[in-house]
C-alpha cells in the first residue's frame, strides 16, 4: 500500500502541470467566451517548437522557453485576429466547429512534418534529482512545475486586476460594445488576451515535453484535462483554476495508488461528481474580486 503523503504530494505535483495546461483556456473563456477545442492541440505545438529550437541551437529546455514563448503569443495574436475574432457572437455552434476542425489541421501538419514518433525533451539531472521530506520523496522538477504554475497564476492575476490592461481587458470581457464608444477596440483586445493565453501555452509546452514523452495527436486528451480543471474551478477564475488542476492529479495519484488502472478515470469521476453538485465550479467567478 502506497504511502498517504506521498500520494498526495505527488498528486497535488501533477496537478501544477495540469493547472498550466488549463490556465491559458481559463483566459480565453473568460474574456471572450470561446472555447477553443485545439487549445490542446496548441499546447503540442509548443512541445514541438522548443524540440525544433534545442535541436537547432544546443541550449537547455529551460532556456528554450525563452524562445517559444514569444513565439506562441504572436501565433495567438494572429490566429485571434485573423480567425478567432471572426467567430464571436450568439452563435455558440460556430467555434466549437471552426476550433475542431483547426485541431484536425493542426494534429495531421504535425504529424507530416514530424511523422507520429514520440518525442521528449531532455532537461539533465534535475529531472531525476530528489528531496527526502521525511518519508516522502519529493521529485525536483515537478516542484518547479507547481512553482511555475503558482508563479503565471499570481501574474495573471496582478495582470487583470493591478493593471490598466487588466482593466481593458475586464471591461472588454463585461460589454465589448460599450468599450468601444471610449475609443478601445475590443477585437484588438481579444487578440491580446489571446497572446498571454498563448504564451502560457508555451511555458505549458515546453515543461510537458521535459515531463514526459509526446506526439502530434496528444492534443485532445491535453485539452479534456484542461476543460476540466476549468470547470472544477469555475469559468474564469485563475487561483479556481490551479486548484481545479490539483484537484485532477490528486485524484489521479489516489486513483493510481488503489490500482494503475483507475488512474484516468478517477480524474474523470471526480469531474462528474463537481459537476452534478457545483456546476458552476467549487470557486466560482464573482462580479466583482
Amino acid at each position: 500500500m502506497s504511502n498517504p503523503a506521498d500520494v498526495i504530494v505527488q498528486g497535488i505535483l501533477l496537478g501544477g502541470l495540469y493547472a498550466l495546461f488549463a490556465t491559458g483556456l481559463s483566459l480565453v473563456f473568460g474574456v471572450m467566451r470561446l472555447v477553443n477545442l485545439a487549445h490542446g492541440d496548441f499546447i503540442v505545438v509548443a512541445a514541438f517548437a522548443a524540440f525544433c529550437v534545442v535541436s537547432a541551437v544546443p541550449i537547455h529546455p529551460f532556456v528554450a522557453i525563452a524562445a517559444v514563448v514569444p513565439l506562441m503569443a504572436g501565433l495567438g495574436y494572429l490566429i485571434q485576429f485573423g480567425l478567432f475574432n471572426r467567430l464571436l457572437g450568439n452563435d455558440p455552434l460556430r467555434p466549437l466547429l471552426v476550433t475542431f476542425g483547426v485541431s484536425v489541421v493542426v494534429q495531421n501538419v504535425l504529424m507530416m512534418i514530424f511523422s507520429a514518433d514520440t518525442r521528449r525533451l531532455s532537461a539533465g539531472s534535475i529531472e531525476t534529482q530528489s528531496i527526502n521530506v521525511g518519508a516522502v520523496s519529493v521529485g525536483v522538477y515537478p516542484v518547479v512545475v507547481l512553482s511555475t504554475a503558482l508563479a503565471v497564476t499570481m501574474a495573471l492575476q496582478w495582470i487583470f486586476y493591478s493593471t490598466a490592461l487588466g482593466q481593458r481587458l475586464r471591461a472588454t470581457s463585461d460589454d465589448p460594445e460599450i468599450v468601444g464608444l471610449v475609443g478601445i477596440n475590443h477585437l484588438r483586445v481579444f487578440a491580446i488576451a489571446s497572446a498571454i493565453a498563448f504564451a502560457v501555452i508555451g511555458v505549458a509546452g515546453v515543461l510537458m515535453a521535459v515531463r514526459g514523452n509526446f506526439d502530434p495527436f496528444m492534443g485532445p486528451a491535453r485539452l479534456l484535462v484542461a476543460f476540466e480543471a476549468v470547470i472544477i474551478g469555475g469559468l474564469g477564475n485563475f487561483w479556481g483554476t490551479l486548484a481545479g488542476g490539483l484537484v485532477i492529479g490528486l485524484a489521479q495519484s489516489i486513483g493510481a495508488a488503489v490500482d494503475p488502472a483507475y488512474q484516468t478515470i478517477a480524474g474523470h469521476i471526480v469531474f462528474f461528481v463537481v459537476l452534478l453538485l457545483r456546476p458552476n465550479g467549487l470557486f466560482p467567478k464573482v462580479a466583482h474580486q
